[in-house]
């Protein structure tokens, strides 16, 4: 047999969640030390290997102590084996300085087939692996992702770009 449950709720609550980011028209409106981690992800992503997905990606990350870890996006014929360039960025600085707290990630990306002008935002994936790091600092990380060009947005937190988190006390 086959039973077909159905529930309705009077107590129902709306929540809204509201998120506040920052838009700058371009990259010479970002302040110096952004514009210089800025470029250094565009930088990173030409060195992406993205021979399927023709969507390069790079990031930048700045640490406290003044290191910048980059990483561009590594794709494998045998999906999905590659990495993103923010898991490649936010792992390296997590292997290469474990203690080290992170401050801000740049990330910019451009397919080759066309102008990518609008920004693109981390995937669902990098979203999770960045809060995991800033949740394990206990210190926002700001976030600022661009196309290839043109309009730049600021987040204060991975926490803005993922609201509803998964985090350890969820295990």
């Amino acid at each position: 047999e086959l039973y077909v449950w159905t529930f309705f709720s009077l107590n129902m609550i709306e929540n809204k969640i509201e998120t506040c980011l920052y838009s700058y028209n371009d990259i010479k409106e970002l302040p110096g030390a952004i514009q210089n981690l800025m470029q250094q992800a565009v930088t990173a992503r030409t060195n992406a290997y993205a021979p399927y997905s023709n969507f390069q990606v790079g990031a930048a990350i700045q640490l406290k102590n003044g290191e910048v870890v980059v990483g561009s996006n590594q794709e494998n014929a045998a999906f999905p084996s590659g990495l993103c360039a923010e898991r490649v960025a936010i792992f390296s600085a997590g292997a290469l300085f474990p203690k080290e707290e992170i401050s801000t990630i740049c990330i910019t990306a451009s397919s080759v087939l066309k102008d990518t002008l609008e920004p693109i935002p981390p995937c669902g994936a990098c979203r999770q692996s960045l809060l995991e790091y800033e949740n394990k600092q206990g210190k926002n990380i700001e976030v600022y992702f661009m196309g290839k060009m043109g309009n730049v947005i600021k987040s204060n937190s991975i926490k803005n770009l993922l609201p509803f988190i998964f985090k350890e006390d969820s295990l």
